[in-house]
């Protein structure tokens, strides 16, 4: 492979302002580079230093190494905290989707209201996905590889699965009652 390559791949997403589907990487590349083999020894070359090259939801970018990330913390005010409702829809899409805003409120057991929905939107973490062909053809929502990002998960597939939710203390009786639903989606994803 040439190094060439491995520097215009690097050039390009250090340059990003966003995480950079492979596609759009290669469109700076001339053609008939190997951009596979690119990234693989870029992410080797990162590997153990003070930044390194990542893939989440299959987009690429370079990230502060998790165990140096407290040296970066700032002082801020603090954004504003999901509430439980942001919290329960999130749930549901990122276990769900693509997922009707009817569905949602199937799930939780009472009516959402808009803002949450838009709270979600633009926090970047749930866009529109298409529409349900049926009655009405109503509006279904996904999570969004910004999601994928901010969790730090490199696909859905990596969302704790029914044992894993239970390990850690956070499904209680009455919420054991979504448990079957979770577990046959953590077998589909």
């Amino acid at each position: 492979m040439s190094t060439a390559t491995a520097r215009a791949v690097e050039a390009v997403l250090f340059a990003a302002d966003r995480p950079l589907t492979p596609d759009e990487i290669a469109r700076h590349l001339p053609a008939g580079a190997d951009l596979r083999e690119a990234l693989a020894r870029l992410t080797d070359d990162y590997r153990g230093r003070g930044i390194e090259l990542v893939e989440r939801g299959g987009r690429w970018h370079f990230q502060t190494a998790p165990d140096l990330s407290h040296l970066l913390s700032r002082e801020r005010d603090e954004p504003r905290r999901l509430g439980r409702a942001a919290v329960e829809t999130l749930a549901i899409i990122a276990y769900h989707e693509p997922v009707s805003r009817a569905e949602i409120e199937a799930i939780r057991g009472v009516q959402l209201s808009k803002g949450t929905l838009d709270l979600l939107m633009e926090a970047g973490w749930v866009r529109p996905a298409g529409r349900r062909d049926g009655p009405g053809r109503p509006l279904l929502y996904a999570t969004t590889p910004d999601f994928l990002s901010h969790f730090g998960l490199s696909s859905r597939r990596d969302l704790p699965g029914i044992d894993d939710l239970k390990a850690a203390g956070l499904l209680d009786p009455v919420s054991a009652t979504f448990a079957p639903e979770l577990e046959s989606d953590a077998e589909n994803r």
